[in-house]
Parts: structure tokens; sequence; C-alpha cells
């Protein structure tokens, strides 16, 4: 009997399953698990993206109280946030699925918790290529709690960035462009319309990339891109803030506390912004950063506290939801971040369970689709001060994998027509 006929079903299994791959999006985690940050030695709080044998770190919080054992695995994906395919050892040396080791207990604290930290890379797991990768965080039973993207990236080209006024004169008040050269220098682009591919970030929210756009034109080795809307954000507007690091008496941003069994931060009612002028108001464009007085190690030290949100608004009548919105749970959409109309104050309100800290937050609207509208409530300006990065990747002709060769970043302060 001739073998050739499975030899052609196993090529075109391999062949569908490589046309379908569906992309990966990130699992939340329980509400026992809080306080996930992820990011490089260089760069702490901001996008989870590294050079090549550089030290990231993952940590988090459980606030049940089980001291359980929680384990990691890794896998590559390509540009897109599909599959890549690869075997485990094509990509990693050594060991993952192992149980993370280090992890120390709450002092000093009204509420409770585990402080569970990796690093990556570490004796056990060393990443061997560059481009996209998931960490997936497990218990005991193989069960997945969350996971969280990262990036690995090589320097094989210059990559540099503007922000530019928007071309497009309808919305050159509301938008901001992002202009981008890539210079290759230990690397030669062959047929870089299908090999480049970018993505282009504002403010490290992978939710809101844009992904896919070709270069333009060529001008010998360096690839631009010069567009009138395909690379186009809408520039927001500077996020509200608030510091809660003194657990036992008002900070920024905080109008009053009280005990109860944790200590609670009611913070000052917000406005609708959209319809006022634009004020420079300095922030970390959305990130938070933990912080505690008359501690030592704020990982274990610093407590947490029942935040109250409060807003200013009419009552949507249309199938729309108001909510919280910031890096503190990676710019997730959620029922603990919608916001909840109460007709005795007329202001929307939420509370949520943060760590002491500085925290960046905005709100936004989402509608009945899942469509979400950062400027409905905060407004668009084309002044509005946001950071941009660019990440390139390659695929060479016959390659298996997109490699991340290049990091470019700007901030729109520099903003030019």
């Amino acid at each position: 009997m001739s073998i050739k006929p499975v030899f052609f079903l196993v090529f075109l299994a391999l062949s569908f399953s490589t046309v379908f791959s569906q992309v990966e999006f990130e699992v939340l985690p329980p509400d026992y698990i809080k306080t996930i940050t992820f990011r490089s030695k260089k760069n702490p709080g901001q996008l989870p993206i590294m050079k090549r044998n550089e030290i990231m770190f993952l940590e988090f919080d459980v606030l049940n109280g089980e001291e359980a054992d929680y384990y990691y695995t890794i896998e590559h994906f390509n540009y897109d946030w599909t599959p890549s395919g690869l075997m485990k050892q094509e990509f990693l040396r050594g060991f993952d699925n192992l149980r993370i080791p280090d992890y120390a207990n709450s002092f000093n604290t009204y509420q409770l918790y585990s402080n569970y930290s990796l690093q990556i890379p570490n004796q056990q797991t060393q990443l061997l290529i560059t481009g996209n990768y998931m960490i997936k965080i497990l218990n005991d039973e193989g069960i997945l709690m969350f996971s969280r993207k990262f990036m690995v990236y090589e320097e094989s080209s210059a990559v540099g960035v503007a922000v530019k006024r928007s071309r497009d004169v309808k919305n050159i008040n509301q938008t901001q462009t992002i202009d981008i050269k890539i210079s290759p220098y230990s690397i030669a682009f062959n047929n870089p319309k299908q090999t480049v591919k970018v993505a282009i970030l504002q403010n490290n929210n992978l939710n809101t990339a844009i992904y896919g756009v070709p270069p333009q034109y060529t001008i010998g080795k360096e690839l631009i891109y010069k567009y009138q809307k395909e690379t186009t954000f809408w520039g927001g507007n500077e996020y509200l803030y608030f510091e809660n690091k003194n657990v036992r008496g008002a900070n920024v941003g905080v109008q009053f506390i009280d005990l109860k069994d944790i200590y609670h931060s009611y913070l000052f009612t917000n406005i609708i912004r959209a319809d006022r002028p634009y004020t420079y108001n300095p922030d970390v464009n959305g990130n938070f950063v933990i912080t505690a007085i008359d501690t030592r190690n704020v990982n274990i030290e610093a407590d947490y506290t029942v935040v109250h949100f409060s807003l200013q608004h009419p009552e949507l009548f249309e199938e729309s939801d108001i909510h919280i919105y910031g890096k503190f749970n990676n710019y997730t959409i959620d029922d603990e971040t919608r916001m909840n109309y109460n007709p005795e104050t007329g202001h929307y309100e939420q509370n949520l369970t943060l760590k002491q800290g500085f925290y960046n937050y905005k709100y936004v609207i989402v509608d009945k689709n899942g469509n979400l509208d950062e400027g409905a409530i905060s407004g668009n300006f084309d002044v509005t001060e946001n950071n941009y990065k660019v990440l390139v990747y390659y695929r060479n002709l016959g390659a298996r994998y997109d490699r991340l060769v290049g990091l470019g970043e700007a901030s729109s302060t520099l903003i030019t027509n």
C-alpha cells in the first residue's frame, strides 16, 4: 500500500493549522490575584519588553491566604500573537513548567497576602530567540490562573519615530500621527513589504496597538512610513491620578479615608473633561507605582485599600457602560471596572481593591459591541503628552518565526507639523 496519501494528509493538516491559527489573548486572573507587574530591569513598570540577555521580573500578590504553589510555562508567538508553531527546544534552553520558588507573606498589613516573584531568564529557563512570548501561571492542579505577554528584541536596526500633527484637517486638533524610519545595520531586509512588520503602541497599551502597516516606500536600505491615516491615534487626554502611600491620611487625589475591615480611600469626584480646554497635567501615561511610607519592602509591607471612584456624569441609556481604565489591571475592561449609576448622588460610582501606590486612571465608555471610546469623557487633544513605541519584526524568506529586530520610541512633547 502506498504511504504517499498519509504524508499528504499530514501536510494538509499542518497547513490548515497554520492558516487558521487563532490570535491568543491574555487570560485574566481570578479576583484574589492582584497587582500583577511585569517589567524589565531598565524600565520598571512599563512595557514588558527586554533586550536579549537582559532580565525581566514578574510579580503578583495572592490574597486568599493559602500560600499555594504556582508554576510557569512559556510559549512563543508570531508578531500578530498567533502561535509560532516552534518546538519548545527551538526557543527555550532548559525547562519551564517549574514551580515559582520565591514568595513571601505580607507583614504588618490589614489585608493578608503572599507576594510571588519570578525572574526571566533564570538558571533553569533561558530564551534562545527574539520575538513575542507569553508566560502562563498555573496552580498546582495545572489550572491556568493568568497569562501575560512579553517581548524580547535584538538591536539589528535603528528605528526612528516622530510624532506629527494629523495630516487629516478634519481631526487635526484631536489626533497624532506616527512617522517611522527603519534603518537596518546588521541585517538585510529581503522583500520588506512582505517580510517586515511593525506594531505601534501608544502608552505601552498592547490592546490598542496598530499592526500590519507595510512600509510606504524605501530610500536605499531605509524603510519609510509617512501615512495620513494608517498610523494615526486619537490624542486622548492626560490621565487622572491619586496616591495613597499613607493609608492613615488623605493624599493627592484622596478626599478622606476610613478604616473598616481594611482602609478605604475616597477619591474626589471627577468631572467630564471632553468639553473643557486642554490643561497640561503631568502623568505616567496610565501606569502605576507601588509606594508606601515607613516601609523597607513595599512588596510585602504595602497594604491593600478599597479605593472609591466617583464621576459626575448623566446616566447613559444607550446600552453603553462607563469603566475605570488604566495599567493597574493591564487595561482590562470587566465587571470590576464597570461603574454603577447612583440616582441619589447623580454620580457613577465604583470601588476597586488596590495596593498602596501612585495610580493613573481615566474613564472610558464601552458600547454594547465592546467598542471602547477613550476620549468620550476625557476628550481628545493633539497636544496631549503620549509615549509611542514601534516594534519592528522581520521574517526572512523561508524562515519559521518573526524576529523582533528593533525598537524605537518617541514622546508627543516633541510633536511637529
